[in-house]
């Protein structure tokens, strides 16, 4: 599919390329020649005429030899006879307020035009290697292509159009990753943004390029895509190509179950992410997605390929397994998501031994300070609601509190790091300040999240599990008090009980419990 797609792009396309090599020759030529023949000649020809009279004039006033020459000695000496001419041609070669040459960004839009056109003689499935001159040069237009002026100014020459050209006919990926990259650049600024987005081929092209096999165009491409949802006045445009293109949810699954690539794999993350807060019904579409009968058996389960990417990220990159937990935690907002969660028992029990590991194993440890929180609390809330979400199958062995006793315990701790650490914040406000701040807000988010974690999981505690929890170090004091502070008063029922099994195990912290809360008291 992909290669026929792009074979005919490069048919519609292969017309208007070959046009551009003159057009632009023509452009250089014009803006290298500066100041015509004529308009150089009649200059040089004033200054020789002011010369002579200039001269006529001083013979006049110092008839005396020795005085002429003393007077040429002292004198400072002419400027440059063409420095106005070279500042003109400066100011016209120069793009907006910046010092990048316009002169330079024809020729090597010229250079790149000429090298696809030499690619496009090769066999199609050869690649070829980019010159290290040609490289060079075009990196630096990448770079340049971060500067607003520059990137107008490419939009404005059709750049665009040159660029997806290249893409279109190339057959080195390099060449490829560079051409989009530029393009990921110029999208940055909101002009160039809409332009961009406006050109449906383009549009066209970036989709399919989710299917190649080269990792740096497909973060570039990654990168594209996302740069252009983030634009609000084009988001609507972009999301309408995802729905129109369904090969995208395949592609996408099958590099967050495939790549290794840490960059790659956290900015498919982020593209995944970000389309699903923008468009409801579209994840919806891809988590019950249905493969074709030519994917029946390479389908790849959305749910099982967001888990896959997160399992890869979860030692390499912390800021990637946020992302991909969060995308994990946006599939249980609605019921399709749950299903597909939920009712398979290969993604549930991934899913559920990967957040445990996670949870107990890398999060709120032992050996942590409270205010560790603050850096955690982006991980810990989705992976404690999609917890939460799994552990309603208590048919399921491994939900069960008597094989996650150290998911229990990490837990309890959770609230009690939560505990002091918004004390400190209470302590330590001005009483000049109004309203919570954002990490507030963000605790109180976690809390409330960890809390119906623990009310559920509470109702199905039973005196063995608890005297274990007593006897392994889980259920202390502290935690115990903090985790009822966080309960009461909205889950009372699940404190109370947990509170009567205390009576059979541990009477002494029952009472201790019960004299801090007189809701408890019988």
């Amino acid at each position: 599919m992909w290669v026929h797609s792009r074979i005919y792009l490069c048919c519609r396309i292969s017309r208007w390329l070959a046009n551009e090599v003159g057009v632009f020759v023509k452009e250089r030529k014009e803006l290298s020649v500066p100041v015509d023949q004529r308009s150089k000649r009649s200059m040089i020809m004033e200054r020789s005429g002011e010369a002579e009279e200039s001269q006529e004039e001083l013979n006049a006033r110092s008839p005396s030899p020795k005085t002429d020459l003393d007077s040429m000695l002292h004198r400072n000496p002419s400027p440059p006879s063409n420095q106005e001419e070279d500042e003109s041609h400066l100011e016209r070669d120069s793009i907006g307020e910046t010092l990048y040459s316009k002169h330079w960004l024809f020729s090597t839009l010229t250079c790149l035009i000429q090298t696809v056109v030499k690619q496009d003689a090769v066999d199609p499935g050869v690649q070829v290697e980019l010159p290290e001159e040609e490289e060079d040069r075009l990196c630096k237009m990448w770079d340049m292509a971060m500067d607003e002026d520059v990137a107008g100014f490419l939009q404005e020459f059709k750049a665009t159009d040159i660029l997806l050209g290249a893409i279109a006919k190339s057959h080195c990926p390099r060449l490829t990753e560079i051409c989009v990259g530029i393009l990921g650049n110029m999208a940055c600024f909101p002009e160039t943004c809409l332009s961009l987005s406006d050109n449906k081929d383009l549009g066209e092209v970036l989709l399919l390029l989710l299917g190649d096999s080269d990792p740096p165009t497909l973060l570039e491409t990654s990168r594209l895509l996302l740069t252009c949802l983030a634009q609000p006045s084009v988001a609507p445009q972009w999301l309408e190509r995802f729905w129109q293109q369904e090969s995208v949810c395949p592609r996408l699954c099958f590099i967050m179950c495939s790549s290794t690539n840490v960059d790659l794999l956290v900015k498919v993350g982020e593209l995944v992410n970000k389309l699903f807060d923008l468009d409801e019904r579209l994840m919806k579409s891809w988590i019950t997605a249905q493969p074709s009968e030519a994917d029946t058996g390479s389908h790849l389960p959305l749910a099982s390929s967001l888990l896959e990417a997160a399992k890869q990220l979860r030692a390499e990159s912390p800021e990637g397994l946020e992302v991909y937990l969060h995308a994990v935690q946006l599939l249980t907002t609605v019921e399709e998501g749950v299903q597909a969660l939920v009712e398979h028992d290969g993604v549930r029990e991934q899913a559920w031994t990967l957040l445990c590991e996670v949870i107990c194993e890398d999060l709120c440890q032992l050996d942590d300070p409270p205010i560790i929180l603050q850096e955690q609390k982006g991980l810990l809330a989705p992976t404690l609601a999609v917890l939460s979400t799994l552990s309603a199958c208590q048919d399921q062995q491994y939900c069960q509190l008597d094989c996650n006793l150290p998911l229990l315990g990490s837990l309890l701790r959770v609230l009690q790091y939560l505990s002091e650490c918004q004390q400190r914040v209470k302590e330590g406000e001005d009483s000049s300040d109004k309203g919570p701040r954002e990490d507030d807000i963000q605790l109180l988010a976690l809390r409330e999240t960890a809390t119906e974690f623990l009310a559920h999981m509470l109702t199905n505690l039973n005196k063995d599990v608890l005297s274990e929890l007593l006897k392994t170090g889980y259920l202390t004091e502290d935690t115990c008090m903090s985790a009822v502070r966080c309960l009461l008063p909205q889950h009372s029922t699940a404190v109370q009980y947990m509170v009567s099994l205390l009576c059979e195990a541990e009477p002494k912290m029952a009472d201790i419990v019960r004299g801090k809360f007189f809701t408890l008291k019988s």
